[in-house]
């Protein structure tokens, strides 16, 4: 049996998900990506048939708020930078021991306060044995199908502004001392203009032992190549493509943004799918929905959290049961 972190989609305990709390970091957008992160914690929490939800604020005046939107949820006041969770929280394995890495806030472009020791307060919180180590990891940065394959991206885990003093054999052998992971599909590129330099979880996402889910998209795509290069390099690797439809182009202010449909996150009784407005929101949906079969794939709007940099699997961490 793998000592690797359980895939998402085996049984949760729990979930944390951060609800925006800095009126300066988000600006006009407060209030609406306060409603989408409130929508998709309800989505997940599916009136009691999903998982227990941990809405984890900032301050008290932002957790009071967290408690009038989202009376279903326990809310937990932590001090954090931003919501990002999948990054700053604890990496549980299956013993439930809390697995906390280095936070350099994206490779130094994002230091803010709080954001490199949440994972350690939120497993205090939550009594979990902490286990601590010393270089570079972000939860976003990895994704596991359950038997100890792991898949990434060098882009973002052989990028000099995280750990510039290991190789690439240095990084999987860590990978395997400190998270069990025995094997690594290594990846190229993320998306453009992600400011997390290519984080796997907006790119490829395992659903299934030995199945991963890639987007594809027509050559108007900015990504389309970095797709395509994903998908050859995968099934050279041994390991069973999926595909599903790509937003596409998808611009906020004139630039390209990093959207993706691979950002869902697979809960106990629901994946939660962001869309974006895009012509492709519906076959995307329905896409992902054939790949869960047994749980119901709701497409939410993310359009307000997109602006800070993610989605909804960005700003959450399960816990598992």
């Amino acid at each position: 049996m793998s000592r690797a972190p359980k895939p998402e989609w085996a049984s949760h305990k729990a979930v944390w998900i951060g609800f925006p709390s800095h009126p300066d970091l988000w600006q006009e957008d407060l209030d609406q990506a306060r409603s989408e992160v409130v929508a998709f914690a309800a989505a997940v929490h599916a009136d009691g048939k999903g998982e227990q939800v941990l809405l984890v604020a900032a301050d008290e005046e932002a957790a009071e708020e967290a408690r009038r939107l989202a009376p279903f949820a326990e809310v937990v006041v932590e001090l954090f930078g931003d919501i990002w969770l999948r990054d700053t929280a604890p990496i549980i394995d299956p013993d439930g021991v809390a697995h906390d890495f280095d936070f350099n806030g994206w490779g130094g472009k994002y230091d803010l306060p709080g954001d490199d020791d949440i994972g350690q307060r939120l497993a205090a919180d939550r009594g979990h044995t902490l286990k601590r180590h010393d270089w570079v990891l972000e939860g976003g940065a990895i994704d596991g199908d359950g038997t100890g394959l792991v898949v990434t991206t060098e882009q973002c885990l052989l990028n000099p502004n995280r750990n510039p003093d290991l190789s690439r054999d240095e990084i999987e052998a860590r990978l395997q001392a400190d998270l069990g992971f025995d094997r690594v599909l290594w990846l190229g590129d993320g998306l453009l203009n992600d400011h997390t330099d290519g984080h796997v979880d907006n790119l490829a996402r395992f659903v299934g032992e030995g199945r991963l889910a890639l987007p594809t998209g027509g050559e108007n795509d900015p990504n389309w190549q970095v797709y395509q290069q994903a998908a050859e390099q995968a099934r050279a690797f041994g390991v069973e493509v999926v595909t599903v439809p790509s937003p596409g182009r998808v611009l906020r202010d004139g630039e390209i943004v990093p959207a993706s449909y691979m950002n869902f996150y697979i809960g106990n009784a629901a994946v939660v799918v962001p869309i974006y407005g895009s012509e492709q929101d519906e076959a995307a949906v329905e896409a992902i929905q054939a790949i869960f079969p047994d749980r119901e794939v709701a497409g939410l709007r993310a359009d307000a959290i997109l602006t800070g940099g993610g989605s909804f699997h960005c700003i959450s961490q399960q816990i598992p049961a």
